[in-house]
């Protein structure tokens, strides 16, 4: 049995991170002590790593739920699909790597743009999201994504990302005042619009992500600044009543 501290330093999966899973029955723990800490089994990892493959795909943690705790699902799918991903990564990092040596040594004569090219990656993901298609938020999303054109993404990023800039300009703030509960309610009403129905849940979920490490809160605080990442799930917490 490990504690939740030791899953958490093994996997790089936060603590607060870990409670949540718990919270909203993604990720139970085998068992808990008499003084209610958490404890994890083989079987509870087993299924971390299962959902971490899930998140590395992009899924929401409610799909990744409904997925995981799903008595047809398949684990030896889940992991040639993980296998996949990996090898079309080091693939995509290796041509990156070999494209800055010969910049190195030859300088910068003939520029080539192929190193960049993610299609095999997007190809991916594309394939493995269509196996698990039948969840609701997905249909959801694929219903008001299809007509976009890259352009139009770009575009709705870039819209997208605004908020989070605007976030870092209320960190002095309370997190409970009405301007930083109302820029939460523009962040949920932005997803409803664009991608699914962002309900309370689901925001909430995502916060813990924001503050979860890694590349989303790398991006968030480059946008918002130090600290932005933190402040947003604060906001969302008191929005959703956490």
């Amino acid at each position: 049995m490990m504690t939740v501290n030791e899953v958490s330093k093994l996997t790089g999966v936060s603590i607060r991170a870990l409670q949540y899973y718990d919270k909203i029955g993604l990720l139970k723990p085998a068992e808990y002590t008499e003084s209610g800490y958490r404890l994890y089994d083989d079987a509870c990892l087993e299924k971390l790593h299962q959902i971490l493959l899930f998140r590395e795909l992009e899924f929401p943690l409610n799909d990744i739920k409904e997925i995981v705790n799903r008595s047809d699902f398949d684990k030896t799918k889940a992991l040639q699909q993980q296998i996949e991903l990996l090898e079309l990564k080091k693939e995509h990092i290796e041509n990156l790597l070999n494209m800055c040596k010969y910049l190195k040594m030859r300088g910068v004569k003939k520029l080539s743009f192929t190193a960049f090219d993610s299609k095999k990656m997007d190809e991916y993901y594309r394939k493995a999201k269509e196996q698990w298609e039948h969840t609701e938020v997905f249909k959801e999303f694929e219903e008001k994504s299809k007509n976009r054109t890259k352009e139009q993404e770009s575009v709705l990023m870039a819209d997208f990302s605004k908020l989070f800039v605007e976030f870092g300009t209320m960190k002095k703030m309370n997190p409970a005042s009405k301007e930083v509960q109302d820029q939460v309610k523009k962040v949920q009403d932005f997803i409803t619009e664009n991608l699914y129905t962002c309900t309370n849940d689901i925001l909430y979920g995502l916060g813990t992500g924001y503050v979860g490490g890694g590349e989303l809160t790398e991006n968030i605080e480059q946008m918002g600044g130090k600290g932005t990442a933190e402040f947003i799930f604060e906001a969302i917490k008191i929005y959703c009543g956490r």
